[in-house]
C-alpha cells in the first residue's frame, strides 16, 4: 500500500496534519475529520428540527440529550457517507487537483480498507439511532438510500446538489420525529428550506472544481448556473428563507424565531452580493460561512423556545 502523506488541497493547518498519528491520518481524512464543517451543516437541520418541536411543544429548552446524539451521530454518519463517497468517486478524485490526494486516490488507503471503515462508521451511527424512538429509527433509517445514491448523481445530472440536499436535510425532520413520534407540516417545511439552502451552498463549493469537473465529465449546478450563479442562488437561498418561515409559523415560532431567521437571511444575502465565482478561496469561505448562518437561526429557535 503506497503511504502517501501528503495534504489534500483545501485541508491545510489542522489538527490531523499537526497531531495525529501517521498510521491513523487517512482515516481521519476519509472522515473529513481534518475539515469538520461537512459534520456542522448536516448537524444543523437535526438541531433547527429539535429547538423547533421545542417551541411547539411549549418547551423551555430543546431535548439535550437529543443535541448530543445528533452531533455525536452527524459527525460518523457524515464521516461514512464521506469515505463511501470516496469510494464511489476513487478515479474521478484521481482527475481533480482538489481532490487527487484524498486518501483512497493517493493510494494511502485500499478500497477494501476503506469499505471496512465505512462499516464501522456506519455501525457506531446506528448505535446512537437506535437511543431514539421507533418512529425516529424507522426515518433515519429511510436515508440511507439517499445517501448511497449521491456519488453516482453527478455522472448524469447538472442537479446532484438536489440529492446532496436531501441527504443533507434529512435532521430537519429527525429532531422532530425524535420528540414527537410522528411528522407534521412544520418539519416537512423545515426539510424543504434546508434543500434549499444545501443546494445553494453546495453549488458555491462547487465553483472551486469547475473546470476540473467539465474534464473529468462530472455534472454540478455551478457548472449549469454558469454566470446565472448569483441569481439562481438569490431564488434557492429566497426559498429557503420562505419555507423556513413557514416551518416557525406552523409551529408556533414568536419574535425571537423570526430575529434568527432574520440574521440568517441577512447572512445569506451577503454571500449572494459578495460571491465571486472565479475566486476559489473565497467561494469555500463562503461556503464555510454557512455554518455560522445556520447556528444564528439555531439561537433563534433556542430563545423563542426559551422566552
Amino acid at each position: 500500500m503506497n503511504t502517501f502523506q501528503g495534504r489534500i488541497a483545501d485541508s491545510v493547518g489542522n489538527w490531523v496534519d499537526r497531531n495525529a498519528p501517521s498510521a491513523v491520518k487517512p482515516y481521519l481524512r476519509l472522515s473529513r475529520f481534518d475539515r469538520p464543517i461537512g459534520a456542522w451543516l448536516l448537524l444543523i437541520p437535526c438541531w433547527w428540527s429539535a429547538a423547533l418541536a421545542a417551541v411547539a411543544a411549549g418547551q423551555p429548552l430543546p431535548n439535550v440529550w437529543h443535541l448530543i446524539l445528533f452531533f455525536v451521530g452527524a459527525f460518523v454518519m457524515r464521516g461514512a457517507g464521506c469515505t463511501w463517497n470516496d469510494i464511489a468517486d476513487h478515479d474521478i478524485d484521481k482527475k481533480v487537483e482538489r481532490t487527487r490526494l484524498r486518501p483512497i486516490a493517493s493510494g494511502a488507503v485500499t478500497l477494501s480498507q476503506a469499505l471496512a471503515y465505512a462499516i464501522l462508521q456506519s455501525l457506531v451511527g446506528f448505535l446512537v439511532l437506535v437511543q431514539f424512538n421507533g418512529f425516529a429509527i424507522a426515518t433515519g433509517i429511510a436515508s440511507l438510500g439517499i445517501v448511497a445514491l449521491y456519488p453516482f448523481m453527478k455522472r448524469v445530472t447538472y442537479w446532484p446538489q438536489i440529492v446532496l440536499g436531501l441527504a443533507f436535510s434529512w435532521g430537519a425532520l429527525m429532531g422532530w420525529a425524535g420528540a414527537f413520534g410522528r411528522l407534521d407540516v412544520a418539519p416537512i417545511l423545515l426539510y424543504l428550506g434546508a434543500i434549499a439552502w444545501v443546494i445553494g451552498y453546495d453549488t458555491i463549493y462547487a465553483h472551486q472544481d469547475r473546470a476540473d469537473d467539465l474534464f473529468a465529465g462530472i455534472k454540478s449546478t455551478a457548472l449549469l448556473f454558469g454566470e446565472r450563479t448569483r441569481s439562481m442562488l438569490t431564488w434557492l437561498y429566497g426559498a429557503a428563507v420562505v419555507l423556513i418561515g413557514l416551518a416557525g409559523l406552523a409551529a408556533g415560532g414568536g419574535f425571537w424565531f423570526a430575529a434568527g431567521l432574520a440574521a440568517f437571511a441577512i447572512h445569506l444575502g451577503w454571500q449572494v452580493t459578495t460571491l465571486d465565482i472565479e475566486d476559489t478561496d473565497r467561494c469555500l469561505m463562503q461556503f464555510r460561512s454557512n455554518r455560522d448562518a445556520g447556528l444564528l437561526l439555531f439561537a433563534g429557535m433556542v430563545l423563542d423556545a426559551m422566552l
